[in-house]
């Protein structure tokens, strides 16, 4: 076998693995945001800014994608064919900028992102009466946190004429009249930041194994066209 056979079969079994890795760290983020959409539905009417909902849609987008993209990585491996290999590079490449951008954007802009976030939920509490599916995500939520409105108690005051839902204070109360005196969007907030350093643990591996399996992608792709020039 000549030598730059022996170096396409060497990355090629390395590229394997590192897609093979990237595709089980896929499903991992899909299964945890399952999780996440399970654990929340008793408040699913409730809008997406909502934090633990948004996390959970994010999570399962970036497990979906990142499974197809290193399923694309094996399948172009396994079958040393460059146009798959190209299509893998530009997609990983495209997902790794985004990435990086999406997280640029949550830590320049997390203030503006929870300002306006919030302004949905409070926009979304106006119809608290007249829907019945919100109304009983809004009475999940503040039984489950312990909790009284958006930022404040007194964001259900302009709702339901300066009185609180009997979900603000403990269960048995029959009229609530202080409720719990903390707000639900940080009540969630640090709910899921409590709960998230093990994930984004495991997305700091998964972006290695991106830079890896890019480099890999690259160094078969020239690997496989210096082989068929080779040929020629």
């Amino acid at each position: 076998m000549s030598v730059s056979r022996r170096c396409l079969c060497c990355v090629k079994y390395l590229m394997f693995v590192f897609n093979l890795i990237f595709w089980l760290g896929g499903c991992g983020l899909f299964g945890v945001g399952v999780w996440l959409s399970f654990t929340q539905a008793e408040f699913s009417s409730l809008p997406l800014s909502f934090p633990s909902l948004s996390a959970a849609n994010l999570l399962l987008v970036a497990g979906g994608i990142t499974m197809v993209t290193g399923f694309l990585g094996c399948l172009g491996a396994l079958k040393e064919q460059r146009c798959l290999l190209f299509m893998f590079f530009l997609i990983l490449l495209l997902l790794v900028l985004t990435e990086l951008a999406l997280v640029l954007v949550i830590h320049i802009c997390h203030d503006k992102l929870d300002s306006k976030a919030q302004g949905q939920l409070k926009e979304g509490m106006k119809i608290y009466k007249s829907d019945p599916g919100l109304k009983k995500s809004w009475d999940n939520v503040q039984k489950m946190f312990k909790c009284c409105g958006v930022t404040n108690k007194t964001d259900w005051y302009d709702v339901l004429n300066g009185t609180l839902p009997s979900s603000c204070c403990p269960v048995g109360t029959d009229q609530c009249v202080d409720g719990w005196s903390e707000p639900c969007y940080q009540k969630a907030r640090q709910w899921l930041l409590d709960n998230i350093p093990s994930v984004l643990v495991f997305g700091g591996c998964i972006g290695v194994v991106q830079i890896l399996a890019l480099v890999f992608s690259m160094l078969m792709y020239c690997q496989i066209l210096c082989a068929e020039k080779y040929l020629d």
